[in-house]
C-alpha cells in the first residue's frame, strides 16, 4: 500500500506517535510517508517562530521522509488559523501528488486537525481515510468547556463520521469525548507504539548507598497533576529522607514551576529537567527506579509502557485506561488522593518485580510489529471503500 500520513502535529511539539507508526507501516513493506504542516506559536517557543524554515522542504526522520512545513500561527485567532492550516496541508497534497502519485490511503492522527483536512482530501480526490484519535477528553475540555455549540464539533463529528475507520488508542476514549462527538462511526482499538528495543530492559544498580529514585517526565500543565505529585513526595521524605525526585518536560523548568515545588516539596531532592529529547528521557529511566505520574486524564498514557519496558515500575492513577493498564510492576490510585499516591510510593519502593518481565509483557501488547499488524488490518480493510 501507498500511505500517507497526515499528522495534526509534529515536531517540535511531539507527534513522535505518527512517526512509529509510519516506521512500523514501512518495516511491513508499505510505501509510507508524513505530510506535516506545523502551527507554531510563538508564546510557546518564539525561538522556534523565528528561526525554523519558512519554506516547505523534504527531510528524513527514521528513514520516512517527511514533506515539511512550518506555519506562524497568530495568536488567539483560531478560526483563521485552522482555515490557513488547512489550506495549506491541501496545497502541499497537490505538490505531493504530482510527486509521489496518488495515495491508496490517507492516515490521519488526530480529527483536530488532520482527519478533517483527510475528509476534504479524501472527496477531492476519491481517497479513503482513518483516523487514529490520540487526543484525550481534557483537551478538548480546555478548548470547548461543557459546550457542544462550538463552531469546531460539527467539523470534527463529520470527520469521524466519514472515515472509513477511526483507530482509539483505547476503548475507554470513545465514551470519554463521546460527549463532543457522539458515537455515529465505525471504530476499533489500536494502542499506541513502545519502540521496545529503544526502551529495551536494564538491569538497575544496587540501592546500596544511594536514593530511591522517582521519575516523572511530563508537561507541566494541571491535567499531569504535579501539585499532587510534589506533595505526595514531599509527605513520603518526612517519613523517609533517602529519596529523590527527577523531573522532565515543557515547562518543568519554568519558573511557575519552581514557584510550585518551592511549595509542594523539598527543594533539594527534586531537580527539573525541562525539555529532554527521546534518549534524554530513555536515559532518565535508565537512572530510575519507578515512574511516577498522578495525571487526572490520559488517553492512554504511554510513559507508562516506556518505563515498565526498560524494566522498572509505575504508579499512575485511576486515569490510566483500564484497557491498557499493567497488571505487574505497576499500581494505580484515585485521582487527586495524596495520602494515596505517596503511600504507593512507598509500597512501590519494596516492590518485588522482574524487570525484564516487566519489558517483555510490553513487547507482546505495543511493539512496533504488534501494532503495526494490527494498522495494517485496519487500512486493507478501508481501500476500495469510496
Amino acid at each position: 500500500m501507498h500511505i500517507l500520513e497526515i499528522p495534526s502535529f509534529f515536531h517540535p511539539y511531539g507527534g513522535m506517535f505518527c512517526l512509529e507508526q509510519s516506521k512500523a507501516l514501512a518495516a511491513l513493506g508499505h510505501e509510507v510517508r508524513i505530510l506535516s504542516n506545523v502551527q507554531l506559536g510563538i508564546t510557546i517557543g518564539w525561538k522556534d517562530y523565528l528561526t525554523l524554515p519558512w519554506r516547505r522542504y523534504e527531510h528524513e526522520m527514521g528513514g520516512v521522509t517527511v514533506y515539511q512545513s512550518y506555519q506562524r500561527g497568530i495568536p488567539k485567532v483560531i478560526r483563521p488559523n485552522v482555515d490557513r492550516w488547512v489550506s495549506v496541508v491541501r496545497s502541499m497534497f497537490a505538490e505531493y501528488i504530482e510527486k509521489y502519485g496518488r495515495p491508496d490511503i490517507l492516515h490521519a492522527h488526530c480529527a483536530k486537525w488532520a482527519g478533517y483536512a483527510a475528509m476534504r482530501l479524501g472527496e477531492e480526490y476519491k481517497i479513503p481515510y482513518v483516523v487514529t484519535e490520540h487526543l484525550p477528553k481534557e483537551i478538548f475540555h480546555e478548548e470547548f468547556g461543557d459546550s457542544t455549540d462550538h463552531w469546531q464539533i460539527p467539523l470534527l463529528k463529520e470527520s469521524y463520521r466519514r472515515a472509513t475507520r477511526v483507530m482509539m488508542v483505547s476503548e475507554e476514549l470513545v465514551d470519554d469525548i463521546a460527549c463532543y462527538f457522539g458515537k455515529d462511526y465505525q471504530y476499533v482499538t489500536v494502542s499506541n507504539i513502545i519502540d521496545v528495543d529503544f526502551y529495551g530492559y536494564r538491569p538497575r544498580p544496587s540501592m546500596d548507598n544511594r536514593p530511591f529514585r522517582f521519575c516523572c517526565p511530563a508537561l507541566f500543565v494541571e491535567r499531569k497533576g504535579y501539585d499532587v505529585l510534589l506533595e505526595a513526595f514531599n509527605l513520603l521524605y518526612q517519613q523517609n529522607p533517602n529519596i529523590e525526585l527527577v523531573l522532565a518536560g515543557q515547562g518543568t523548568d519554568s519558573e511557575p514551576f519552581r514557584n510550585l515545588y518551592a511549595q509542594k516539596a523539598c527543594r533539594q531532592q527534586v531537580r527539573c529537567m525541562g525539555i529532554l529529547d527521546k534518549e534524554g528521557i530513555r536515559d532518565m529511566y535508565y537512572h530510575s527506579d519507578a515512574l511516577v505520574l498522578a495525571t487526572r486524564g490520559e488517553s492512554q498514557g504511554l510513559v507508562l509502557l516506556e518505563a515498565l519496558s526498560t524494566g522498572i515500575p509505575v504508579v499512575s492513577t485511576e486515569a490510566i485506561p483500564p484497557s491498557v493498564r499493567m497488571r505487574d510492576g505497576a499500581v494505580y490510585v484515585p485521582v487527586d488522593d495524596v495520602e494515596a499516591f505517596m503511600k504507593a510510593m512507598a509500597r512501590v519502593m519494596d516492590y518485588q518485580y522482574d524487570g525484564q518481565t516487566l519489558s517483555k509483557q510490553v513487547a507482546t501488547i505495543a511493539s512496533p510489529m504488534a501494532i503495526g499488524k494490527k494498522i495494517e488490518a485496519v487500512l486493507r480493510t478501508s481501500l476500495h471503500t469510496v
